[in-house]
């Protein structure tokens, strides 16, 4: 089983015939995605061919669910276009929109948001600002390499693209259910709790990793969540001990103030509710090892 994405998506691309998009469509092909068309108002009713496949562009994510069948759309749209792209995928009701776009203006992002609850939640969004989705040997939703590691039992949930690859490979012998990049910007569309709840309910995903950052206070809540609603065994990793206070680190969203959003805050909040810190990403998959041979 998997979350969110599985073998049987059809993923349509938002920006299939830029440079990223089509580099990255390339590398999704090759690990089995189900790519089934792309989006460009300006080349609507061309076709361009991509890793040995000819797929159409059309002209709104509508039309491409309409002549498709797609269900999930991974956006690569420059920044100052992002928000029309994801509009554009929130009023056509695709299930799940994927934005992979980094230095959307925050002020953007909330509107895309609102936008997604008005229109009754019908689209998920993953980030902005993140690597995407991957349900390994079955589809690659985003920019994570696909040959890290291979199907497995554990869910992954983090904040930073770099530890979700890192993690991945420092468990690449257990293998993965699925490994989720929500983002690290101060507002993204699927959060921590979300995943969790997902993995919670996945009967083929028998323990947790969830990798947070400093700033903000989204570990907190995903402790407490965790301790009311998540019966799966959970490690966790917070980036961020040695940062300064007041400092942007990395991601939009990594910021502190005071005692608010430390590593240690967060470290602390999340023993609490029983989960096993580690305090490098290397002490951290140890940890889930320790578990996982003990499953």
């Amino acid at each position: 089983m998997s979350i969110f994405l599985n073998e049987n998506s059809k993923v349509i691309v938002q920006g299939l015939t830029g440079s990223e998009g089509t580099k990255h469509a390339t590398k999704m092909l090759a690990a089995g995605t189900n790519i089934v068309g792309g989006v460009n108002a300006r080349k609507a009713g061309t076709t361009v061919s991509i890793g040995g496949k000819e797929l159409t562009v059309f002209g709104t994510v509508e039309e491409a669910m309409k002549e498709t069948g797609a269900d999930v759309s991974v956006i690569f749209v420059p920044p100052k276009f992002a928000k029309d792209a994801v509009i554009e995928a929130i009023d056509a009701a695709i299930p799940l929109a994927v934005v992979i776009t980094e230095g959307i203006p925050v002020h953007d992002s909330a509107y895309f948001w609102a936008h997604a609850v008005a229109k009754g939640n019908k689209t998920r969004i993953i980030g902005p600002n993140c690597p995407g989705i991957i349900s390994p040997g079955k589809s690659n939703a985003g920019i994570i390499p696909a040959d890290i590691a291979g199907p497995g039992k554990i869910g992954l949930v983090s904040k930073s693209g770099t530890l979700t690859y890192q993690m991945m490979f420092e468990l690449k012998e257990f293998g993965f259910s699925t490994a989720i990049g929500i983002g690290g910007d101060p507002i993204i569309g699927t959060t921590h709790i979300d995943a969790l709840e997902a993995f919670e309910a996945d009967p083929e995903t028998a323990a947790i990793v969830m990798i947070g950052e400093i700033g903000g206070d989204a570990e907190e809540r995903a402790a407490a969540y965790i301790k009311e609603n998540v019966t799966k065994p959970v490690v966790g990793y917070v980036a961020g001990f040695t940062a300064p206070e007041g400092k942007t680190m990395g991601h939009a969203g990594a910021i502190v103030s005071g005692s608010a959003g430390t590593a240690a805050a967060k470290k602390e909040a999340l023993e609490a509710a029983g989960v096993k810190v580690g305090k490098t990403p290397s002490e951290t998959a140890a940890l889930m090892k320790e578990i996982v041979a003990s499953l």
